[in-house]
């Protein structure tokens, strides 16, 4: 399994209106294969601050299908107008838990 890691830096006073609109963006993400599931927390220090973790089954999962699908442009258009500056985005793989 692939940990996809992404903190989204949302535009002051835009962060319902984000919300709402991930809401939405989330059914796209999880039709998608490889889809293994996801989290959005929001920062408490930092209220425009969002967490996104996605499981992927794989890398080429989300680097190729999701990114690759028309589906992406749809989640394109739904969420990249919230973030200043674009997010980084980065991959992780599980080496031990508790």
């Amino acid at each position: 399994m692939i940990l996809e890691h992404a903190l989204l830096p949302v535009k002051a006073g835009r962060e319902a209106d984000f919300e709402s609109a991930f809401a939405t963006a989330r059914a796209i993400i999880a039709a998608m294969p490889g889809f293994g599931g996801l989290t959005l927390s929001r920062c408490v220090e930092r209220p425009g601050t969002y967490l996104l973790l996605v499981e992927w089954r794989t890398l080429a999962d989300h680097t190729v299908g999701f990114r690759g699908s028309a589906d992406y442009q749809k989640w394109r258009s739904l969420l990249h107008h919230f973030y200043e500056p674009f997010p980084a985005v980065e991959h992780y793989e599980q080496v031990l838990s508790a």
